[in-house]
């Protein structure tokens, strides 16, 4: 069984667009899972009149997109974890490839979708996700014309967890006290936190061309928030994962492009992005004490498949 879980807040307009594509998915062993994270518009009753087969946790209170998320993990049991953004379309054979590429090849624990624009069904947003030594993740292919170029299947470094697929005992092995997403760092960069410890762990992703969703990029969250977000937890996920050895290689292009984004966002300072981004930073160096506190020591064949995996 396949639990297909869409974090929603306030997301009323995007749900039906949505949830109407997994109704024309062609593979249908699959439960949705909407957990709603105290919406203040009308999505539970938009969910209660108009789609009765998906089931609905109401969070009691905004509790954030990681502490929703492992709720909605916790509640569920299915073999494979799909997580799933609101503001997407995915195309009818989405699931179909995205779970029958882990079911084909049992030695890799996530897959990636192709991310395209929702409303540039041409351009990339995401063909996997790659994370850089400097602490800086990535998405391959962002904004690039979608002519072939990434349309073999491929290992990457992580998928986008706007449209990923999991495999639920991959997640299990990787949580932390007893949940799978790092709800200390409340949204922004939990996928790339788990890629990171799941490359340490020895766990690999395969990107599946053919599991193509249609993203409203940021349609639900992005602007100051997600500026915010990034600058904070741009630090915090290095800090937290990056081994001994690859602190002492890697620390001063971590404080480089630190001071560079920094020097940026004051550069940019009339624009709330970029003061919102500066805010991030400073939060993050406040939160940096506890984080490094986290820190756990990782053997050197870990270290060296996260080095391996690393772009420049």
């Amino acid at each position: 069984m396949i639990d297909i879980i869409i974090p929603n807040y306030n997301g009323a307009a995007h749900l039906p667009t949505c949830l109407d594509a997994l109704r024309r998915q062609t593979r249908r062993d699959f439960v949705v899972v909407v957990v709603d994270d105290a919406s203040t518009d009308e999505s539970c009753e938009l969910l209660a009149r108009s789609y009765p087969e998906v089931q609905v946790l109401a969070m009691a209170r905004n509790a954030g997109f990681t502490a929703a998320v492992n709720t909605a993990i916790d509640a569920t049991g299915g073999e494979y974890v799909v997580l799933l953004n609101n503001d997407t379309e995915a195309d009818p054979h989405w699931l179909e490839y995205l779970i029958g590429t882990l079911e084909r090849y049992p030695g890799y624990a996530f897959a990636a979708s192709k991310l395209l624009l929702f409303d540039q069904r041409h351009i990339i947003h995401s063909a996997g996700d790659f994370y850089r030594a400097d602490g800086i993740p990535g998405n391959r292919g962002v904004w690039q014309h979608d002519t072939g170029q990434y349309d073999a299947l491929a290992e990457v470094f992580g998928p986008c967890a706007g449209a990923a697929a999991y495999r639920r005992s991959a997640l299990e092995a990787l949580a932390e006290d007893g949940r799978v997403l790092d709800e200390a760092l409340v949204m922004y960069c939990e996928d790339v936190d788990l890629n990171v410890r799941a490359r340490l762990y020895g766990m690999r992703t395969l990107f599946v061309p053919q599991a193509i969703v249609y993203h409203r990029l940021s349609a639900t969250g992005g602007g100051a928030l997600a500026s915010y977000y990034c600058g904070r937890n741009f630090m915090l996920v290095w800090a937290k994962n990056m081994p001994d050895r690859l602190v002492r290689i890697h620390l001063p292009q971590f404080l480089r492009r630190q001071v560079q984004l920094a020097l940026e966002s004051l550069w940019h300072s009339r624009e709330p992005a970029a003061r919102a981004r500066l805010r991030g930073q400073l939060a993050g160096l406040r939160a940096l004490p506890r984080f490094v506190m986290r820190r756990t020591h990782h053997d050197e064949q870990a270290a060296s498949r996260l080095a391996q995996s690393l772009s420049d």
